[in-house]
């Protein structure tokens, strides 16, 4: 809650302002039963047209006003509740663009989505709801009960014993309702990620026919949330008939002590009996709200999660600013995903919602001790401007190894350097600024090509655009669009195959110019000869930068400087293709797989 009255406090004036027109609306509400006690009373009882008309002329201009001001509250309460939903979403957007891979894996993709929607909705309404109906309500059920003692003043303990049961109905509400909202978001955040796990493999589902085996896990995860919810809601379901059987028993009781009496006037007895039904009323908001609150309270928890989430990663106070030239060297360099015991992160295996962890599972042999790291006492040298080819099997921590270069994570121990000076010490900024990674799935934006080749570098021209789309064999299906550089691609560049978004990924990266270009298996969608044009233009940028290039093909890494072999995490070979068939079996056996015994000739 105390995030919540963070945010309104920047609107105090506006609130202050709707507050005053709620109170307004409030005691208009209030005076409309003591009008009409008059009218009865003082007005029909002594035939007296002229007061009648006066009191009813009274009672018309108080509604009026009590309208003006209902609309003026209601204008206000929208706009602080609408602007306070756009401050968080967008404080919680920029603080997740602020977070590292760890951060974000710990908290989810699918749960942050629904932080910044659904739980801002929660708070939004609880807003809207304290300046429309929850300032409204005590005012309201005060005022009604003072004037009930001024109409009947015997009432006082019948008054008092409804406030009471009706606090303790409101408390047990409260407590019993606030856990189980917190596990409807909870349930939610699970229906998103399969939602979204769904979505983003589609293709897959249909390719493999498994629409029935993505339904029942859908309908689980759904039957899941709905249980949560319906939990939640049999809660309301249970106080709030017993709030308004309180508030109906009181007026019950109300009228019997009055007509024990026969001394209350027929008047008061009316206004009394009104006043009664706005207490009820009153009350009954409080309820309702207080149940909205219990839901916003946990949603700004979690809201509030993600504001205070500070990056793992470690800033330098004065960082480096080097002119690099694209060595790169890592020193003992050993990696435990946070909370290891998942898939890879970032590339081939990890699903929508799975949270990473190492990449080599159940080590075995040599490595067994160490079956927790996804990559354990890496020791290599790269030369700036070298084309390094880095292949194994799948899970062997080839994408944890170039995640560490421009730190998308840091290393557990030992140091990852470039140029001399280690990752962690160099602004991070110019280290991104320098680097460009081309990731096997390729990910595009809505836009045009040219707006997505421009992601690269904003401010570059079109023959810098032209030039990457040939070296990435990306220009002639671009020229064949419709509308060229300037053709829509859909989300996620769905009106490509896969081959020419991977291409448009590589001409995005090409762009930049880089210092170090990071190509991780993106080749993979491409068939022999465009994969071979591809990387002839790759060869021409020789010198240029230090290329890494990622790829289960060991016919896309023999031709490089040097490659580097990878199993469970460690280095098994590191030289070029003759050195490693001659001294590495890990390699030798990729070879002989992949394309047959003897040598490359």
């Amino acid at each position: 809650m105390k995030l919540i009255l963070h945010y309104l406090r920047r609107h105090r004036g506006i609130f202050l302002l709707s507050t005053l027109f709620l109170t307004m609306e409030a005691m208009a509400d209030l005076f409309q039963p003591a009008f009409m006690s008059m009218i009865v009373d003082k007005g029909i009882k002594d035939a007296d047209v002229d007061r009648i008309l006066f009191y009813g002329l009274c009672m018309l201009g108080i509604a009026m006003a009590g309208a003006v001001c209902a609309v003026m509250r209601n204008r206000f309460a929208s706009r602080v509740s609408q602007t306070v939903g756009k401050e968080l979403r967008r404080d919680m957007y920029h603080n997740v663009q602020l977070l590292s891979m760890e951060n974000i894996d710990r908290l989810r993709p699918a749960s942050i989505i629904t932080r910044i929607t659904n739980d801002v909705v929660q708070v939004q309404e609880f807003i809207n709801g304290i300046m429309r109906i929850m300032v409204k309500a005590p005012i309201t059920c005060i005022g009604a009960i003072v004037l009930i003692l001024v109409q009947i003043p015997g009432q006082a303990p019948v008054m008092a014993g409804i406030l009471l049961v009706a606090a303790f109905l409101i408390f047990g509400n409260m407590r019993i309702g606030y856990p189980r909202f917190g596990t409807v978001q909870k349930r939610l955040d699970r229906l998103n990620g399969v939602t979204r796990e769904f979505l983003s493999s589609v293709r897959v589902v249909k390719a493999f026919h498994a629409e029935e085996r993505e339904e029942e896990k859908f309908e689980d995860v759904s039957a899941e949330f709905a249980r949560a919810n319906t939990a939640a809601l049999q809660t309301m379901a249970v106080f709030s008939p017993l709030i308004s059987l309180t508030v109906n028993f009181s007026i019950v009781l109300l009228l019997w002590i009055s007509g024990s009496s026969r001394s209350t006037e027929i008047g008061r007895l009316m206004a009394s009996v009104n006043y009664m039904t706005q207490v009820l009323f009153a009350v009954g908001m409080i309820s309702n709200t207080l149940n909205v609150a219990v839901r916003a309270t946990a949603s700004s928890a979690r809201i509030r999660e993600v504001l205070e989430e500070r990056p793992a990663q470690q800033m330098p106070a004065v960082p480096l600013r080097p002119e690099i030239r694209g060595d790169i060297c890592l020193e003992h360099v050993s990696f435990v995903y946070a909370g290891a015991g998942g898939q890879e992160l970032g590339g081939k295996e990890s699903a929508a919602e799975k949270h990473p962890a190492e990449e080599n599972g159940t080590a075995s042999g040599k490595n067994a001790s160490h079956e927790k790291e996804a990559l354990h006492d890496i020791n290599i040298r790269i030369q700036a401007g070298e084309t390094i080819g880095i292949i194994g099997s799948t899970g062997s921590g080839k994408t944890t190894l170039v995640n560490l270069i421009p730190r998308f994570y840091d290393a557990t121990q030992g140091k990852v350097k470039i140029d001399g000076c280690d990752v962690t010490e160099i602004d991070l900024k110019l280290l991104r600024r320098v680097i460009a990674v081309v990731p096997q799935k390729a990910l595009l934006f809505s836009g045009t090509i040219r707006e997505n080749l421009r992601w690269g570098r904003e401010e570059a021209g079109d023959e810098e655009l032209y030039r990457a789309a040939e070296t990435a064999c990306a220009a002639s299906f671009i020229k064949e669009s419709p509308q060229g550089y300037d053709t829509v691609l859909g989300q996620g560049g769905v009106n490509l195959s896969g081959g020419q978004k991977q291409r448009i990924s590589l001409a995005r990266a090409l762009v930049r110019n880089p210092r170090i270009l990071i190509l991780d298996d993106c080749t993979s969608a491409l068939d022999a000869q465009t994969e071979s044009d591809v990387l002839r233009g790759l060869r021409d940028m020789a010198g240029r930068a230090t290329v890494l290039l990622v790829s289960q093909r060991i016919s896309t890494v023999m031709r490089t400087d040097r490659i580097l072999c990878m199993d469970n995490g460690s280095v098994e070979g590191y030289g070029t293709h003759e050195e490693l068939m001659a001294s590495c079996r890990a390699y030798r056996e990729i070879y002989d797989s992949q394309i047959g015994g003897g040598s490359c000739g």
